[in-house]
């Protein structure tokens, strides 16, 4: 009894040594507790070299592969009540590697009974399916859709009857918008337990996903139809009206402005264009976001003249004139009192960027500009 006494002192002084000494800090002693696998709070915390570690992990892996894989699975099970999900991820994992792993046969000499092979594999079977199933709920809970099908696929082909793989697969594609796929799962669920209240109520959240999507995918496909009906109208109402128009590789920020139709399905609608009023002589402009057909550069010129920048009051309605670039390069004299229309549908200027632009100079200042244009484009 005496040596039965000293041997438990020595084992509880043998675990007091392992106890982290007073002496440290409060981050160093839940440093080293966390060393120890009963203070362990994630997978995290392990640690190579961790002598008791390793012998757990060695025990672990003791037994035949169904006992190591349901130890794994047990594990992984205890994680998923404690929604430790990652952990429990990987212990899943673990149960299914060693399920893969080679089978050991028994020394000759050892005194172990046989194992029945085919009642292992059946065990194993179920182990797999299991694991494969439950690890599908741990990548359905950390968002990893497309793991969690994988793995409910491979449930699946181990029993194909399993509707907990089936309700998982249904809502991964749900959530991943794969609303067909999503109501295949729930289908093959229901056909093999049509009351199964969860896979049912699933089932209507999957139609109405669907129904919604479509009307969203129809919308789209209506909107798309009008902007090309549109954009077809609108360019059959430049053709008629002869109005020349070109983009360049870099336009102008213009926001909501641009070349438009009142109606932008009837080509007779009046149409609206933005206008730049260019004062190159100062170097400034105006901007006019929407300047009908119908109008003239005088009717802008009459609100817009004189500017607060026209300090020699150089600019005024009656005392400038207007020239716009032709389309070959040169200038055409705009008149101020003709409208938008009868200056663009003449064929001799373009719209570029779906803007059209004015020079307004002083008439006094109007041929010193127009030997400056010349000059710089070459033509002097």
């Amino acid at each position: 009894m005496a040596s039965d006494g000293s041997s438990g002192l020595e084992a509880m002084m043998a675990m007091r040594a392992e106890l982290p000494s007073s002496t440290k800090t409060a981050d160093e002693l839940v440093a080293e507790m966390k060393r120890m696998p009963l203070f362990m709070t994630s997978m995290d915390d392990m640690d190579e070299d961790n002598e008791m570690l390793q012998a757990i992990r060695a025990i672990a892996y003791e037994g035949t592969r169904a006992e190591v894989a349901g130890n794994f699975r047990t594990q992984g099970n205890e994680c998923v009540k404690t929604k430790q999900w990652s952990d429990a991820r990987t212990f899943y994992a673990k149960a299914l590697a060693a399920l893969k792993a080679p089978r050991e046969a028994a020394p000759k000499d050892s005194d172990v009974a046989e194992l029945d092979e085919e009642v292992e594999e059946k065990k194993e079977r179920a182990l797999e399916e299991a694991c494969y199933a439950n690890r599908a709920l741990c990548h359905l809970e950390m968002k990893n859709y497309g793991s969690c099908n994988r793995d409910c696929a491979g449930a699946l082909r181990m029993n194909p009857r399993n509707v907990k793989a089936w309700y998982r697969a249904a809502q991964a594609c749900l959530a991943l918008d794969k609303t067909p796929e999503a109501l295949d799962a729930c289908q093959g669920g229901l056909e093999i337990d049509s009351t199964n209240t969860a896979l049912q109520s699933l089932l209507e959240k999957v139609k109405k996903r669907q129904t919604h999507l479509a009307e969203v995918d129809q919308a789209r496909r209506d909107r798309e139809q009008r902007v090309i009906r549109e954009t077809a109208t609108l360019r059959f109402a430049l053709k008629q009206r002869n109005i020349a128009a070109r983009k360049t590789a870099t336009p102008p920020e213009m926001e909501d402005a641009g070349i438009k139709l009142e109606d932008p399905l009837d080509a007779n609608s009046t149409l609206t264009i933005p206008m730049i009023l260019l004062y190159p002589l100062h170097a400034q402009s105006d901007f006019v976001k929407a300047c009908t057909e119908h109008e003239t550069v005088a009717q802008h010129l009459e609100y817009i003249l004189p500017t607060p920048w026209d300090e020699e009051h150089e600019y005024t309605p009656q005392s400038v004139e207007c020239y716009m670039e032709t389309v070959q390069g040169g200038l055409i004299k705009a008149g101020k009192k003709l409208s938008l229309l009868k200056l663009l549908a003449s064929g001799k200027i373009e719209i570029v960027d779906g803007l059209v632009s004015v020079n307004v100079v002083p008439r006094a200042r109007a041929t010193e500009w127009i030997e400056d244009f010349k000059r710089r484009k070459g033509k002097a």
